[in-house]
């Protein structure tokens, strides 16, 4: 998708569609559309009035111009209540064009410019373009795609606004370009995906970004103890790796680790789960937004030291699979005893933690798709943050709010960690079905060595088992969740 910046009017643009947003409770047009619709002879009015359009957030009117103004097309797009409006309604908004475009095999949109309260335009472009590059999202590398592409996009900008238009769609297009590289990882099948080729992936990009990179093998992980990690991919014909990704820009006084849950292929191990086998290739979602977040940091010049750390493995059941009732070794010397093989994340994780909080890191967030309880608790809606430093989950709460990313905190009760413990070893991975969030984050807070620390449980919001159609740029199947929320919190340190 190529993007271009003009200060051609917009009823002087020429295009297959352009897109014209609307407030629902707006009496009366203003700005722009006020503009083409003078142009086009009242025909917009006209239009949204005979077909009752109430400009509902995301809903699309499209007609033709007959030839009265350049554009081909109009695509009326709802913005919901003015006064509701933010950075995410225009993100929403745009993807629901590129939506409505593609479908239409319009392969050039223009957007007029748009301006929202107290925002920066710099903060208004960027949203748009995130929903323009997220809405026209597919994964079509397997079959053979009917539908059309958006190969332009026209970014109209009043005169001597370019530069702040530019900087917004520079921005917007790393945020949107990281997210779609999440969620190819996610999407590809998990016999393309397994852990070596992650791990592949994952050094050539951070490699091609300048990043430090390494990957320690099964020998290596063994080396230093990392008996979590082994015990669980021991299953799989496909070997286990821990990935690890290193930025470092000169003067940088912070340091962040980010670590993520990358089970390539999730069947419950022993423990066999019985239900939506065929989505488990998500299950490596946290890792896939470390690896997207890490190759993108170099380009927006973060200005702190970011290291990232996967756990990547295969979870399935065989004669060498771990088995409830084992009791294995974490890196920090902690035991586990396995009582359940389907709670294998927060044991890899264990040993994931463990290695980070020996970098000398300053903080530690990690991302996994962790419970089902968390899914029972928000929906398919939010992700779930715990923490044991309130300071970091307040600012991560911030970006994923300014990110447009739904985040939701639950809280980390002390009870909590007195329903992991085992009458045989230091901890058990299971600990019952209620509150299984955050009996499942406060295990992992074992393993931080006290650092400030913050679990995402992504397992809501990282993956769709259909096309919900209330957020049009989040498609059925990987959505990405989290990256941008991550280049939001980091790029923010100064």
């Amino acid at each position: 998708m190529e993007f271009t910046i003009s200060t051609d009017a917009p009823e002087a643009t020429s295009c297959d569609a352009l897109a014209i947003g609307v407030y629902e409770d707006g009496r009366e047009l203003e700005g722009a559309p006020i503009r083409v619709d003078k142009a086009l002879g009242g025909l917009l009015t006209e239009v949204m009035t005979e077909e009752k359009f109430e400009a509902k957030l995301g809903k699309t009117l499209v007609f033709h111009t007959h030839g009265k103004i350049p554009a081909r097309r109009i695509i009326a797009v709802g913005l919901g209540p003015k006064s509701a409006a933010t950075p995410d309604t225009l993100r929403n908004a745009a993807a629901a064009v590129v939506r409505r475009a593609s479908a239409l095999h319009a392969s050039h949109v223009a957007f007029p410019p748009a301006t929202l309260g107290s925002h920066s335009l710099e903060a208004v472009t960027q949203a748009r373009v995130e929903g323009i590059v997220l809405g026209a999202y597919r994964f079509n590398r397997y079959k053979r795609d009917e539908s059309g592409t958006i190969d332009r996009v026209t970014l109209l900008a009043a005169n001597g606004e370019q530069r702040h238009v530019e900087e917004g769609q520079r921005r917007g297009a790393m945020f949107a370009e990281a997210t779609v590289f999440a969620r190819d990882l996610v999407n590809e099948p998990p016999n393309q995906m397994p852990p070596p080729r992650l791990a592949e992936i994952a050094t050539e990009a951070g490699r091609k970004a300048g990043l430090r990179c390494s990957v320690l093998d099964e020998d290596a992980m063994a080396a230093l103890g990392m008996g979590a990690i082994l015990s669980i991919g021991a299953g799989s014909a496909q070997p286990s790796r821990l990935i690890v990704l290193e930025y470092t820009p000169p003067r940088a006084r912070t340091s962040v680790a980010i670590v993520g849950k990358g089970v390539c292929y999730d069947s419950g191990g022993i423990n066999l789960k019985r239900d939506d086998l065929e989505w488990m290739k998500s299950d490596m979602a946290g890792g896939a937004a470390v690896i997207a977040t890490m190759k993108t940091l170099p380009a927006l010049k973060v200005p702190v030291r970011v290291l990232g750390v996967v756990a990547a493995v295969e979870n399935m059941p065989s004669g060498k699979s771990v088995k409830p009732g084992d009791i294995v070794r974490a890196m920090n010397g902690k035991t586990i005893e396995i009582n359940n093989t389907d709670a294998e994340g927060r044991v890899i994780l264990a040993d994931a933690l463990a290695y980070a909080s020996q970098k000398g890191v300053d903080e530690i967030i990690d991302l996994a798709t962790l419970t089902g309880s968390a899914i029972v608790a928000l929906g398919y809606y939010a992700a779930a943050v715990m923490s044991n430093d309130q300071g970091l989950a307040q600012r991560l709460l911030d970006a994923a709010g300014r990110a447009g990313e739904r985040m939701w905190q639950l809280p980390l009760y002390e009870e909590f960690l007195e329903d992991m413990r085992s009458q045989v070893a230091d901890l058990r991975n299971s600990g019952g079905r209620y509150g299984g969030a955050e009996k499942g984050a406060i295990f992992l807070r074992e393993f931080v060595d006290g650092k400030p620390w913050a679990h995402l449980d992504i397992a809501p919001t990282a993956f769709l088992e259909k096309d919900e159609g209330t957020t049009p740029y989040l498609p059925k199947g990987g959505t990405g969740y989290g990256v941008r929320t991550l280049l939001t919190y980091l790029s923010g340190m100064a």
